[in-house]
């Protein structure tokens, strides 16, 4: 009985030793190759499409928004489905546009002021497993030129 669990433990680690993993070469957005190689069985390289909403309150006291700077993370594909509400529901107009890892919310009637925003991502794509997203998020207010640092958005992933 012990020789048949000794022979059976030998053959499943050398069938598992001549088993080699598959690779996929990862791409960047505009199509050229990296030299980034993932292993295709890795749970890090399913995807899911998700959205992710976070609310952002805009105080009285301050001059009205010009743009909403978002940091998104390297873990996580987000796609320029965006909308941008009101605390009543209603949509603001808005123009977004990418440079990078960051997305740059501007709101052309620059009235957004005491209000509660709520940013909606509407297609993200990210990860099934891994640690969590954090945006990083900085405004401009109307007349400057300035970033000015507002705090972050952390999603979990599940």
């Amino acid at each position: 009985m012990n020789k048949i669990l000794i022979h059976t433990a030998i053959f499943a680690l050398a069938t598992a030793a001549l088993i080699s993993a598959s690779y996929a070469t990862a791409t960047t957005d505009n199509s050229r190759e990296s030299n980034v190689e993932r292993n295709v069985e890795s749970p890090s390289s399913r995807w899911r499409l998700v959205k992710q909403v976070f609310q952002l309150h805009i105080p009285q006291n301050n001059s009205p928004l010009s743009q909403l700077i978002i940091d998104t993370p390297s873990t996580v594909s987000v796609s320029n489905d965006i909308d941008v509400r009101n605390e009543n529901g209603q949509k603001i107009n808005i123009n977004i546009s990418a440079n990078g890892r960051k997305i740059i919310i501007d709101f052309p009637e620059k009235t957004v002021i005491n209000t509660r925003l709520l940013i909606e991502f509407n297609k993200v794509r990210q990860p099934i497993h891994g640690s969590a997203s954090i945006y990083r998020l900085s405004v401009k207010v109307v007349g400057s030129d300035t970033e000015i640092s507002i705090g972050e958005a952390r999603f979990l992933t599940f």
